[in-house]
């Protein structure tokens, strides 16, 4: 998934950085106007039988990412001293399904 956000010009500054016992899958920055460093919760699924991987992020999954998301702001650098953009952070999950489907859900801070 990293691979195909940098093919469309997202610049990658981490992947599975770990802040406190939260793990963020991806820490990028999208520059597509205003441009934001962007937290990406990844979920892959085999199939629907259990519902959509939509489904699987609940709000206490959003809550860890966002106290995660704000230790990083706070701390202004991933914990490899990684700096972070002075930009606007914004959370979005992509979903990745057998056969190559990818749906991106963008959503904001």
């Amino acid at each position: 998934m990293a691979r195909r956000l940098e093919a469309g010009g997202w610049w990658l500054l981490g992947r599975n950085v770990r802040v406190g016992r939260a793990e963020l899958d991806i820490v990028a920055v999208d520059p597509t106007p205003p441009g934001a460093v962007v937290i990406v919760e990844v979920r892959w699924r085999a199939g629907r039988a259990y519902g959509l991987a939509e489904e699987t992020v609940d709000w206490q999954k959003r809550s860890r990412l966002r106290v995660a998301a704000h230790r990083l702001r706070a701390a202004g650098a991933l914990p490899d001293g990684t700096p972070l953009p002075r930009l606007a952070t914004r959370f979005d999950l992509v979903v990745v399904e057998p056969g190559g489907i990818v749906r991106h859900h963008r959503h904001g801070a």
